[in-house]
């Protein structure tokens, strides 16, 4: 068995998981990004968690906003999760999304939307663990995930 960068980006690759979009509005400007690491926490009080690496350029301004909109995004978004990775400046061009008053900002057709607070960061060696406190919530019916696996965008099988 192996710890070399290589071998471990593989094996944590063998794990599926979601996708969502970490957005807000700061300074006037939509910011936002990507993040495979989203996971529930707490029911009460109600949490939810991603992990963002320590050398994201995006992160120091994006957690200066008072909300934070998370987006589950679907099994048609693979083309938006790249955008999200592209140029910052590029990120939320043709995207339909709504700003709360707050600043948050939520992906019109996600299939859940959670408008969130910083709770805590937790350093956790080359990642920082977000803690987010839940202060709305809603979700749509009958659209499929998007599914991270080995590097890759996929669906759910029926």
């Amino acid at each position: 068995m192996s710890l070399d960068p290589a071998a471990l980006r593989r094996a944590f690759g063998a794990f599926p998981s979601g996708v969502v979009a970490v957005a807000a509005a700061v300074d006037g400007r939509l910011l936002g990004l990507a993040a495979s690491s989203f996971t529930s926490v707490s029911l009460d009080p109600p949490l939810v968690s991603f992990s963002i690496a320590n050398s994201s350029k995006t992160w120091p301004d994006l957690r200066r906003a008072a909300r934070l909109g998370i987006t589950v995004l679907a099994d048609h978004h693979g083309e938006t999760c790249r955008q999200l990775a592209g140029p910052v400046e590029h990120r939320f061009d043709g995207l339909p999304a709504s700003v709360t008053t707050a600043g948050a900002v939520l992906l019109d057709d996600g299939l859940a939307r959670f408008d969130c607070s910083i709770d805590r960061e937790v350093a956790a060696g080359d990642h920082t663990i977000v803690l987010l406190r839940l202060h709305a919530v809603e979700h749509a019916e009958g659209a499929s995930p998007l599914v991270f696996h080995r590097s890759s965008f996929g669906r759910l099988a029926a």
